[in-house]
């Protein structure tokens, strides 16, 4: 397929993060067709329809962040109906371009399409440094909510020192926090330091005293029992990690400490912005594959 034949974008599933992405490619003169948006009952000029339909009048489909739920159905939040994509609809995607996010999941759940044009748009280095960036915002934005102090001179752990921790470490020493990095290694470590932080590291980990917030964005279980055994009760953990997450929310609930899952925070705290996000992600991808 040459780049001019793509007219028609079919959305199918997500939150109000696929809503903004609908109205930016809708405003770069494409038309746009929404499909498992049941709960929606009009969005301007765009048209919305069952997603069988959204996939069979469209040149190019787009799936959502995530695309696929745990038990193989279409992420359609805006719908009270489960889909499973039937192999009629399979048989019509393998004829399009396929984006979607999280590539891996979305092909074990639909293996038929393994040899199909399925670009995963969150693999994008792009995408994923803009996003954290939406995300370390959101995370700063619970803290303020739930923390009833200041971010100003409060006392923040950052753990982890990826895309997200980084942004959000800049982020809170920009605020006047008190900030701390765990991280793993000394390249790492010399980072931190110069951004004016302290580090410790994370295998190290064995209590957390004297912090306010700690922003957790490590997926893997370093928050578990033993630790939140050894965690301040008045300290505020935020876990931005993505599913299975980092926290023991059971333990925590036990121990009587105050936990947040701050899961998919730019669908929740700045969806139009992540919408644009994808739509400059999948029309790159577009000029890269379509010259």
């Amino acid at each position: 397929m040459k780049k001019s034949e793509l007219k028609a974008f079919g959305i199918i599933g997500g939150d109000k993060r696929q809503l903004f992405l609908a109205k930016s490619i809708s405003d770069c003169c494409y038309d746009v067709i929404l499909g498992g948006f049941d709960k929606l009952k009009s969005l301007g000029a765009i048209e919305i329809s069952d997603i069988k339909t959204a996939i069979s009048k469209s040149d190019a489909i787009i799936f959502p962040l995530p695309s696929i739920c745990a038990d193989g159905t279409v992420n359609t939040p805006f719908s009270d109906n489960k889909t499973r994509l039937d192999e009629e609809m399979i048989s019509l995607l393998k004829e399009k371009p396929i984006f979607v996010a999280m590539k891996n999941k979305f092909l074990k759940a639909y293996p038929q399409l393994a040899d199909c044009e399925v670009y995963d748009y969150s693999a994008k280095e792009e995408f994923a440094v803009a996003n954290a960036l939406l995300t370390a915002e959101g995370a700063v934005e619970i803290a303020m909510n739930e923390y009833e102090g200041t971010i100003f001179d409060s006392k923040c752990l950052v753990c982890g020192f990826g895309r997200i921790g980084k942004m959000l470490a800049k982020m809170l020493k920009s605020l006047n926090a008190q900030v701390t990095v765990s991280a793993r290694n000394e390249v790492d470590f010399a980072y931190i330091d110069v951004l004016g932080c302290k580090h410790i590291n994370t295998n190290a980990l064995k209590s957390v005293k004297g912090y306010d917030l700690v922003f957790n964005t490590i997926p893997v279980m370093i928050f578990d029992s033993d630790l939140l055994m050894n965690t301040d009760r008045n300290t505020i953990i935020i876990d931005l990690a993505s599913l299975p997450g980092g926290v023991d929310f059971e333990a925590a609930r036990r121990y009587k400490t105050d936990a947040v899952r701050a899961l998919s925070l730019p669908g929740r705290t700045a969806p139009k912005a992540a919408g644009e996000i994808i739509r400059k992600t999948i029309f790159n991808i577009i000029k890269e594959v379509y010259r």
